[in-house]
């Protein structure tokens, strides 16, 4: 199941979104350009894996520094190819203006960054011998969806459905939609924990606390008063764009 857009439209530009969707395809594309070699180097040092710090010997021998704390934060902002890429950014894209709108831009930035942070702790607390390295996006984003469930349970998301290569289109409510999303990561993270080759090396463990983050603290981030100026004529068109699209 896919979705392709929700049924809320945003009261104010979501910059900050923007703003990440741009940072995360900008980086990426750094990432790409890189030889083969440095491109697994980039990624051991700048994605979180969790072996480095519970297993010193074994991080020494890779090169790795045993101090550095930042692959919890810049693990989200590497992918693995451009379909992990465009998967998160559409969900971000989707679910991000509207938890944007009801908090700010500055507190949803924040919000996203350290709900980022919680899924790699969960994934790192699960997995803590986890050789493989943990990028991508999902996690922050699953705080997105986390909030949404709760602020946004009424609104409809529309998805696509393949069946038989032929494209189902129908609109379930939010709350619905996520959590059964919610679900499917908790029956996946459990698979993953008996049977590893079956899971696909995806850090499921990061999406359950990301999302669970999201539920917990969005009330912290929350603004009294939604946070939004007056848009211009063009921030209207742009937006009535891409909700058409």
């Amino acid at each position: 199941m896919i979705p392709l857009r929700d049924t809320v439209p945003s009261r104010c530009l979501p910059a900050a979104t923007i703003g990440l969707i741009v940072v995360n395809i900008l980086i990426f594309l750094q990432q790409r350009g890189l030889p083969p070699a440095l491109q697994e180097r980039f990624v051991y040092l700048f994605g979180l894996v969790p072996a480095r710090f519970t297993q010193p010997a074994w991080a020494e021998r890779m090169g790795l520094p045993l101090a550095d704390w930042w692959p919890f934060l810049t693990h989200m902002f590497l992918h693995a190819n451009w379909p992990h890429l465009i998967g998160n950014m559409w969900s971000l894209w989707i679910f991000g203006d509207n938890i944007e709108d009801r908090m700010g831009s500055g507190r949803f930035l924040l919000f996203y960054l350290l709900g980022g942070v919680a899924a790699g702790l969960a994934q790192f607390y699960m997995m803590p011998t986890s050789r493989v390295p943990m990028v991508g996006a999902s996690g922050a984003v699953a705080a997105v969806l986390g909030a949404y469930f709760l602020l946004y349970p009424t609104a409809r998301i529309i998805a696509m459905f393949p069946v038989f290569f032929y494209p189902f289109f129908f609109a379930v409510p939010a709350a619905t939609y996520l959590f059964f999303w919610f679900l499917s990561q908790w029956w996946a993270a459990g698979l993953s924990q008996l049977m590893p080759a079956r899971t696909g090396g995806v850090a499921w463990w990061a999406h359950i606390g990301g999302f669970l983050f999201g539920l917990l603290a969005h009330p912290f981030f929350t603004a009294r008063r939604r946070p939004c100026r007056r848009r211009s004529r063009d921030e209207w068109a742009w937006e009535e764009f891409w909700q058409r699209w």
